[in-house]
């Protein structure tokens, strides 16, 4: 069984957009500049034609890529107000046992990761440790420098 890409609805706005832009605009465009690239000649030392087709294959994959995720998606449930526990979409504040520090994380899809901003998959080692879980439960996860221990601190509404 395939598992299912989850999504705000902001996300599958944002690759409907995408896509549209892409097969409505893009791909055009560079059929274009292909065309054009062939009138020059020669292809084998047409640097213009080569580049051409290289954006071709990198937005053509790039459509195949959105296509697919839009093919096999779970819209998360946003109004869902229930912060009793972590679950995907939750900001969570957790104390770093080890060294007494704080951190906060946003659990989000696969698709939607981003360390610099705290956003962190629900199957990453840290998000699916803390998923499930409520304030005052301290949760173990494996990471590749060793157990990391947290306490949550609290729970909110990403």
């Amino acid at each position: 069984m395939i598992k299912k890409i989850m999504l705000t609805q902001a996300d599958l706005t944002s690759l409907e957009e995408e896509l549209k832009f892409l097969k409505g605009v893009k791909r055009p465009e560079i059929a274009e500049k292909i065309k054009i690239a062939r009138s020059y000649g020669d292809l084998s030392e047409n640097s213009e034609y080569d580049e051409a087709k290289n954006e071709q294959a990198i937005i053509e994959a790039r459509i195949r890529d959105v296509e697919a995720t839009l093919k096999n998606y779970e819209l998360i449930d946003e109004t869902d107000e229930n912060v009793d526990y972590v679950r995907l979409g939750a900001h969570v504040k957790v104390e770093m046992l080890a060294t007494g520090s704080t951190r906060e994380f946003t659990l989000v899809g696969v698709k939607n990761v981003n360390p610099a901003e705290g956003k962190i998959s629900d199957e990453s080692p840290v998000g699916h440790a803390l998923s499930g879980h409520a304030v005052g439960d301290v949760v173990e996860a494996e990471a590749p420098s060793g157990t990391i221990a947290m306490k949550i601190l609290e729970i909110s509404k990403g």
